[in-house]
């Protein structure tokens, strides 16, 4: 009995944590038609950019924003981190290499952009100073409406 009380906590603490940010981002576009949402694709320097830094630790780690983001986007996080230890496999950093050709031009970091399920792009926002997570959800949720 103690076993599967254990693993019934396991399980459920596990998927409140995990947001579901998709391996790839052709299996973000497959999850969006599924589930007809909007994907949220993030352009960030996870270990350089301090913009990108404070936008995952003061919204994307909310319990907030991990619970509403679970419930109505497909996540996927295009990165590009500079120091050699965290680099990503060449196949996703060619996928991310192309994402930011196509969505990001201009290479700004952090850049949040709200696509349909179709990859047609929805509107765009960075980190904003001061924001809260049902402020930031409301600001991505303002392109979607």
């Amino acid at each position: 009995m103690k076993k599967i009380l254990f693993l019934l906590l396991l399980i459920c603490g596990t998927a409140l944590q995990a947001q579901e940010w998709q391996p790839s981002f052709s299996d973000a576009v497959s999850k969006a038609t599924e589930e007809d949402k909007p994907i949220v694709l993030v352009f960030s320097g996870s270990d350089w950019c301090a913009p990108c830094i404070r936008l995952k630790k003061h919204i994307f780690d909310s319990e907030e924003f991990k619970a509403y983001a679970l419930e109505h986007y497909v996540l996927y996080n295009a990165d590009f981190p500079r120091k050699k230890q965290n680099q990503l496999p060449e196949p996703l950093m060619t996928i991310n290499k192309s994402l930011i050709e196509r969505y990001n031009p201009k290479g700004y970091f952090p850049l949040v952009v709200v696509l349909d399920k179709n990859e047609k792009v929805l509107g765009e926002t960075g980190f904003v100073a001061r924001s809260t997570p049902e402020k930031y959800i409301a600001t991505l949720n303002k392109f979607i409406k």
